[in-house]
């Protein structure tokens, strides 16, 4: 196997043995010929959109698809092999309506290649088509390819989102299977790579309106919420992931029985939507960021629900207690695909739950771009008299390295006449500290979800025009944590926006080579993490 597609691939390089994220080499290998797969899928679905072909059940199964290659998403080999052979199946019906309306079928191997009937014989496949098998291929081209790919998959992610709350846009369709294709072209350059790349970013962009268009249209814009970190006595569900149908239909099963249901990892911002606070046994948040979930599971006396990615491998202490849905899958892990929780609910039933009330600490969310902008004049008025001279997005994923403290050190040295803006799990570096505030405006402002990063945007956009002047002539400064491909996605949009001198760690993309990397210092000023005080130094003079 050979894996680079996340921040923490084994020594910056590339994980050969086993993934880090705990990808065994099969399940690498069958996630590779489903990729390889879906390009020659996508392929003939842009010889069929000229031909007026467009099915939508195809345009979701390749987002859905590539969404399950995630890092921390699908780790179930058996469940790649079935999405192998409904690749397939697709692609052969669809050549089969293409060549019936007279058109012309791609030459591409893709297109013609047909996986084998058995698991052992995909993985062998698999192993021929992952991301280093042409040995021809220049550094560069491969570079940009594969920043390309895992783009590509940050925008699924947030396609899929917002598919599943019934809002949808052709155009991303269109362009996710039109990259896919085109990194079938051996004779693209450089520089048709890079504009594929930021095109990906704009795509994002739209897509990441689309998934902020369906979460707002079906539970409200978030709202300022005070989270308690404590629990209560009684029967406990964790929900953790992304997904907020999911939980809305979790609160909805467990109304009446006697079950408080809490938030995990990058769901505490679901307590700021009015449509999800409106049950009264949605109680708080437990814990803190995915990669601390071994521990935490451990401990949690109830059943735990995981909804899109950020599983790791279950431990013995809780594996009986936890199950998967929707895209998300461990081997062996209870598997919910009907949506009825039912199973998860008996468990939680049967579980001890908490013995007794704990107050603790609690935080705010809550604050995506509706709530700031309601108090924008303040803040504008802020900045004129002097009392707010900075504002910090110190946002993105959270993980396991050490280095990471940098993010935890930095906001709590930016100067108290500064605001944080904070989103994704990055902020369980540093969500639980009390900062304060500024006129009532309070310094460290969760916008919510990595999947919220639109508000973030907005919010920003809305502050340039206030102001007169270009984003990046705002006293803003973006200082970015990542760890897997949604952040890839997100990355890309802002540098389509034309966004500079943006900061990113904890370490740089193993799969941007240093030619690339070469381009995006010398075009947007993006740089590496230094330390805190280098880069406040460097912000602030």
């Amino acid at each position: 196997m050979f894996c680079f597609q996340c921040e923490q691939t084994a020594k910056g390089e590339g994980c050969q043995k086993i993934g880090v994220c705990g990808k065994k080499p099969e399940t690498a290998a069958l996630q590779d010929l489903l990729v390889y797969n879906l390009k020659g899928l996508s392929a003939v679905a842009v010889e069929g959109r000229k031909l007026g072909i467009n099915e939508k059940d195809i345009n979701v199964f390749i987002c859905e698809a590539l969404f399950s290659t995630l890092t921390n998403v699908d780790f179930d080999p058996d469940r790649f092999v079935d999405l192998i052979k409904k690749s397939q199946l697709l692609k052969e019906a669809l050549i089969g309506k293409v060549s019936a309306k007279g058109g012309k079928i791609p030459t591409q191997e893709a297109v013609s290649f047909k996986p084998a009937t058995t698991k052992d014989a995909m993985i062998t496949q698999g192993e021929q088509h992952g991301v280093k098998s042409d040995s021809s291929e220049s550094v560069d081209i491969l570079s940009l390819r594969e920043t390309l790919t895992y783009g590509l998959k940050g925008v699924c992610a947030y396609a899929d989102h917002a598919h599943i709350l019934g809002k949808d846009d052709d155009r991303i369709y269109s362009f996710v299977e039109e990259a896919l294709a085109k990194t079938l072209d051996k004779n693209l350059s450089i520089e048709d790579y890079l504009s594929l790349v930021l095109k990906c970013g704009e795509i994002n962009l739209i897509t990441m309106e689309k998934l902020d268009d369906a979460n707002t249209s079906a539970y409200g814009h978030p709202v300022p919420t005070k989270v308690p970190l404590g629990h209560k006595k009684g029967k406990a569900i964790l929900v953790s992931g992304h997904d907020l149908k999911d939980l809305d239909l979790i609160l909805k099963q467990t109304e009446g029985k006697g079950i408080y249901v809490y938030t995990h990892g990058e769901m505490l911002p679901c307590h700021g939507y009015p449509e999800l606070k409106k049950y009264k046994h949605f109680y708080g948040h437990y814990g803190t960021a995915w990669q601390n979930q071994k521990k935490e599971f451990a401990e949690f006396p109830g059943a735990i629900i995981m909804t899109t990615n950020c599983i790791q491998e279950p431990q013995d202490s809780y594996k009986e207690n936890i199950f998967t849905t929707g895209l998300v899958g461990w081997p062996g892990t209870k598997h919910i695909a009907d949506k009825n929780f039912t199973p998860a609910i008996e468990k939680a039933l049967a579980l001890p739950g908490f013995s007794e009330d704990l107050e603790g600490k609690s935080v705010m969310t809550g604050f995506a771009r509706n709530a700031v902008m309601s108090v924008a004049g303040s803040v504008i008025d802020a900045v004129k008299n002097k009392q707010i001279r900075h504002f910090f997005l110190v946002g993105g994923c959270d993980g396991a390295k050490a280095s990471r403290n940098y993010y935890t050190e930095l906001v709590e040295k930016i100067p108290q006449d500064c605001i944080i803006l904070t989103l994704g799990c990055g902020k369980f570096k540093f969500f639980d500290k009390d900062l304060g505030n500024i006129g009532g405006i309070p310094r460290l402002l969760d916008i919510g979800q990595c999947n919220d990063a639109y508000s973030a945007i907005q919010i920003a956009v809305a502050l340039s025009k206030a102001f007169n002047c270009g984003v990046n002539d705002l006293p803003l400064s973006l200082i970015l944590s990542w760890y897997e491909q949604k952040a890839v996605a997100i990355l890309l949009t802002l540098l389509y926006l034309g966004i500079k001198d943006m900061r990113i760690g904890p370490s740089l993309p193993a799969f941007v080579s240093s030619n690339v990397l070469n381009v995006l210092v010398e075009k947007f000023g993006l740089k590496p993490i230094g330390t805190a005080e280098e880069d406040l130094k460097s912000i602030l003079g």
